[in-house]
């Protein structure tokens, strides 16, 4: 039998240590040891990477809308900086195509965990 996706794809860190790679080593594990699959899991990974990232930046961001609005002396020059953050719209943008693309890796992934049941399907 030949060695599931992961094989083909990059070393492991410890399993306890990163989540995201224990649910990429689980989807590898249900995919067909091919090449194209390898490299879906890799870049399923990397969008996961990449959705948290950004998800973490919005987080910081209204975590320190919260710390400003919780001061004692709230300007107005204060409220306006606070609620102004470019970087934040942008960070929800990527969030956004991310999501689209995490969506997109995972159609892929199921057409390649049960292709013979498509097959059935279709007929």
């Amino acid at each position: 039998m030949p060695p599931p996706a992961l094989a083909l794809a990059a070393p492991a860190l410890p399993r306890r240590a990163d989540p995201v790679r224990v649910a990429m080593e689980r989807l590898a594990h249900s995919l067909p040891a091919r090449a194209d699959a390898a490299v879906l899991v890799d870049l399923l990974e990397d969008d996961l990477r990449e959705g948290l990232d950004a998800l973490g930046d919005v987080e910081a961001h209204f975590t320190d809308l919260l710390d400003t609005l919780r001061t004692e002396n709230l300007s107005p020059v204060a409220l306006l900086e606070a609620g102004e953050d470019l970087r934040v719209l942008q960070r929800l943008d990527y969030l956004h195509h991310v999501i689209v693309q995490v969506r997109k890796r995972l159609s892929q992934a199921a057409s390649l965990r049960h292709p013979a049941h498509a097959a059935t399907r279709s007929r």
